[in-house]
């Protein structure tokens, strides 16, 4: 017995030597690192490039050519200073945004904000999964076998796994993105007029330009990005003292989406507008156009990015609009909870997920409808969002010294008032019907 025990020590501590004489390589350190650093503002901002963001840039690209692509950097600055807000302020009060939002305003203002997110999440998530869908049906794999166990492994993720664990997938998941670069490569776009077209603004007088334009906004800087950041900065325990590392992880998150967008634009801009193929009505249409012009690896690639850009936001949209709730009524949240300590939390989850399956799955769906209702929501959502975003973190009581400076403040302010002017435009257009 003494023979075993001592055997089994000397094989322990072999094994700390072993580990000690073999360390993990650089490359190892270097990718648990980089994963420590990344988190929820590459997350939210990559959530906002789902089915219906794709749909829109790849519409850009394919009406106008590269004529928008000044715009993505413009839009970029505005990303950045929002969800830097969001996340400041997830730092330095340890709440979410909804939970602030009471606190400072009032129930009906914040269950305003609660109702709309969870109509427009909902639309959004429904959306998700028919991308998911659609993105598999070009391998020919079946909506009804593929959207279900979409479903279920994202459930399991939400609701089974550690935030920690999930945080580390939903990283993981902005991988495809970098198909959209790849893709725009092979269709070989004029870099010299790409270029061109980010430095000298190309503006149309048409309904239909102007129509694009303030969709492109919309669909890049959406109400549940802010909502979610912040609530994942407080979950993942972010304070004051790692405040300058998560701004940094906040603009290098905002600047790989918006990147992806515009190699969006490019790909499409190289090839269907070049050929006159100028009508794309889904992310799934734009990849299969892709294929004449620039080759079947081209639509593979772009279909990638649309099935990791449908999971991203099929599990971070359900994830939100339950924050939203707990927040909002001050229930347990959390993906870190056991369900059973946080049931309304996992509740809003699961049906959101549930809902959304099961609609995807319905033969005939107006998908495009539903995004235009969903647009209709988020477009009186945002500015509301946004106003409440600058006007807290410029508080001096609740965020003290870490409150906007007057520069960066009145950058904010500039910049709530843009995009809820845009928003406010799509709204008016889309309820016109002028898009």
């Amino acid at each position: 017995m003494a023979r075993s025990v001592r055997a089994t020590v000397a094989s322990a501590r072999g094994r700390v030597r072993a580990r000690r004489l073999h360390p993990p390589s650089r490359a190892t350190a270097r990718l648990v690192a980089l994963l420590g650093f990344l988190g929820p503002g590459l997350i939210a901002a990559n959530a906002g490039n789902d089915a219906g963001g794709i749909a829109t840039y790849a519409s850009v690209g394919a009406k106008y050519g590269y004529d928008l692509l000044w715009l993505m950097v413009l839009i970029t600055v505005s990303l950045i200073v929002v969800q830097e807000m969001a996340a400041r302020m997830g730092a330095i009060t340890g709440k979410g945004l909804a939970e602030l939002i009471r606190e400072q305003y009032g129930v009906r203002w914040s269950s305003f904000s609660t109702f709309s997110v969870l109509i427009a999440n909902l639309g959004i998530c429904i959306s998700e999964f028919v991308g998911i869908g659609a993105a598999l049906s070009l391998a020919h794999v079946p909506k009804y076998v593929s959207v279900p166990i979409a479903a279920l492994v994202v459930w399991l993720l939400l609701v089974r796994g550690s935030y920690k664990a999930a945080e580390r997938v939903f990283v993981l998941m902005t991988i495809p993105f970098f198909a959209y670069p790849v893709a725009a490569v092979l269709a070989h776009p004029h870099w010299g007029q790409v270029g061109h077209a980010i430095v000298v603004p190309h503006v149309q007088a048409n309904s239909g330009y102007l129509y694009l334009l303030i969709a492109t906004a919309a669909t890049t800087i959406t109400p549940f990005m802010q909502l979610y950041v912040q609530s994942a900065v407080v979950e993942r325990g972010i304070g004051a003292d790692e405040l300058n590392a998560e701004r940094a992880e906040v603009a290098v998150g905002s600047i790989f989406a918006n990147v992806v967008a515009g190699f969006v634009i490019v790909a499409t801009g190289a090839t269907l507008f070049v050929h006159g193929h100028r009508t794309v009505s889904s992310a799934a249409d734009a990849a299969k156009a892709l294929e004449p012009f620039a080759g079947r690896y081209a639509e593979v690639l772009f279909a990638i990015g649309l099935l990791g850009a449908s999971l991203l936001a099929a599990a971070i949209l359900p994830v939100t609009a339950a924050y939203v709730v707990a927040e909002t009524f001050g229930f347990e949240k959390g993906i870190r909870h056991d369900p059973r300590d946080a049931p309304v939390f996992v509740g809003v989850v699961t049906v959101l997920i549930v809902i959304g399956t099961i609609v995807a799955l319905l033969p005939g769906v107006h998908v495009i409808g539903l995004l235009v209702g969903v647009q209709v929501v988020n477009g009186v959502l945002l500015p509301i969002t946004l106003f409440f975003v600058w006007r807290l973190a410029s508080s001096r009581e609740l965020m003290g010294r870490h409150a906007n400076g007057r520069l960066f403040n009145a950058l904010a302010g500039a910049t709530v008032l843009a995009t809820s002017a845009l928003s406010l435009l799509l709204l008016g257009v889309t309820v016109a019907g002028l898009g």
